[in-house]
């Protein structure tokens, strides 16, 4: 117990110090915080935050997006990419608008159990840890579990001192303790190109047909179809 304290006592005064100054991280609202976990998921924290903040501009709960229409949403998703997350956070919003916040987040359409546990800690202050790759990699190193109180410090961790291949243990505030301290790993297996992918024919099929123009290209547009990110007929869904 001594040591496990000190685990967490040394994160999160390494956190008191250098928190990255993350807007969600201000808030307590679940749709809030529903729509930065799910702008996360794929994309940068440095593009994330300025889309965040325009998306709750236009749409700043659940009704408001709900109440609109899955075009306009996709629309507004451009650039962000994997364009699916969009379609997942308008479903969302529009069960909650009807029925309220489940006590099982992941009844939410689009919700898997760390989303849930994300907005199940950080907006309703449930004793759950969000278990994504950050977080799971400082605990396998450290063989530490932690607790749902050093999530964010856990998140930071991960994303600026314990990295995937060559972590920065000499600024690491559990090196001292750390079971992998010193360590090197292989390099993590690369997501394919996206230059040249059907991705990109994807996404640029879909900015296409939201621009108006016709996006020429019938395997992309059927697929985005299947995902229902167009109608059968090859139009943003209304």
């Amino acid at each position: 117990m001594v040591v496990k304290n000190l685990f967490a006592s040394r994160l999160l005064g390494w956190f008191d110090a250098h928190a990255r100054a993350l807007p969600w991280r201000e808030t307590r609202d679940p749709y809030a915080i529903l729509v930065s976990e799910v702008m996360l998921q794929q994309t940068q924290v440095e593009r994330v935050i300025p889309r965040w903040h325009a998306w709750l501009a236009r749409w700043p709960t659940a009704e408001a997006l709900a109440a609109s229409s899955p075009a306009e949403v996709i629309v507004e998703w451009q650039g962000l990419g994997y364009n699916r997350r969009a379609v997942s956070i308008h479903r969302a919003a529009r069960y909650v608008a009807d029925h309220g916040w489940p006590a099982d987040l992941t009844t939410l359409p689009g919700v898997g159990p760390y989303t849930a546990a994300a907005i199940g800690n950080f907006a309703f202050g449930h004793d759950v840890l969000p278990l994504d790759t950050n977080v799971r990699r400082v605990q396998e190193r450290t063989g530490e579990s932690f607790d749902a109180s050093c999530a964010q410090a856990l998140f930071d961790l991960g994303a600026t001192i314990c990295l995937a291949r060559i972590p920065r243990c000499g600024e690491c505030p559990l090196a001292a303790i750390c079971l992998s301290r010193g360590r090197r790993y292989e390099p993590l297996r690369k997501q394919s190109r996206f230059e040249g992918s059907f991705r990109q024919r994807r996404a640029a099929a879909l900015r296409a047909v939201a621009a108006g123009r016709d996006p020429g290209d019938d395997d992309a547009v059927a697929a985005l179809v299947r995902d229902g990110l167009l109608t059968a007929e090859g139009g943003l869904p209304q």
